[in-house]
């Protein structure tokens, strides 16, 4: 079964497209470069991956991808809206082009990404969608304002289409991890970074790899029933 996940060159999207690949999926990675890894994936013929070089930003042009993509590999089982931009700064300073382009990576691209990958789901009479979300569309943070609407905006969308295309057999559910060990976090150091995880119960942050195994798990036929709902992967930090 073919899955597509965004932002799967580096970070949590690489690591979903790893399980996924263990699981025995399909999967097409769509990012803005190829990464070294990547690359040695689509290289190593026993491994069913392939990469296609896409920056979301361009709305107009993901018809066409996903067109291509169907042509290329059959119908979509799954779609897993990884992709993200986040700028850490106060809303009364960052650039208006900064703004706008967070909401169309952010927002605006899966929503159209899923527009038109869900016709092959409609089709197939089967198909999950999995958002990925942030604890910040909740929670909120300092200095990530608009980030944390984005996410929400995410949320709202997976409650909605949920109902939407339930009756065809099709799931949509988010998954929202808390700060995880990744690049992203890397800055993060001292107090700071003690204090993010005195908030966890479990006293560590969550890894790329434990978030991923929950995405693995809401594509498979035992989350069948599971529709319109939000998995924190935190830690507990939220609990």
């Amino acid at each position: 079964m073919n899955v597509i996940v965004t932002g799967a060159a580096k970070g949590l999207g690489l690591a979903i497209a790893k399980d996924l690949l263990l699981d025995g999926y399909q999967v097409i990675g769509i990012g803005r470069k190829h990464s070294d890894e990547t690359i040695a994936m689509v290289n190593d013929k026993s491994l069913p991956f392939s990469f296609y070089d896409f920056d979301l930003v361009n709305v107009e042009s993901i018809k066409d991808l996903v067109s291509l993509i169907t042509k290329q590999h059959g119908r979509i089982y799954g779609l897993v809206n990884n992709a993200a931009v986040g700028y850490d700064g106060v809303l009364a300073t960052l650039h208006e082009s900064q703004i706008s382009s967070l909401l169309k990576i952010n927002v605006e691209s899966p929503i159209v990404l899923t527009k038109y990958v869900l016709r092959s789901m409609l089709l197939n009479g089967e198909g999950r969608v999995i958002n990925i979300g942030s604890i910040i569309g909740s929670t909120g943070f300092n200095g990530l304002s608009v980030y944390g609407a984005s996410k929400a905006a995410l949320e709202g969308f997976t409650k909605s289409l949920a109902r939407e295309v339930g009756k065809a057999n099709i799931t949509v559910n988010t998954v929202a991890p808390g700060y995880m060990s990744t690049q992203m976090t890397s800055s993060l150091e001292g107090d700071k970074l003690l204090s993010i995880i005195r908030r966890s119960p479990l006293g560590a942050l969550a890894t790329v790899e434990d978030v991923a195994s929950i995405v693995t798990y809401l594509l498979s036929d035992k989350a069948k029933m599971i529709t319109g709902a939000t998995f924190k992967v935190d830690g507990g930090s939220t609990a």
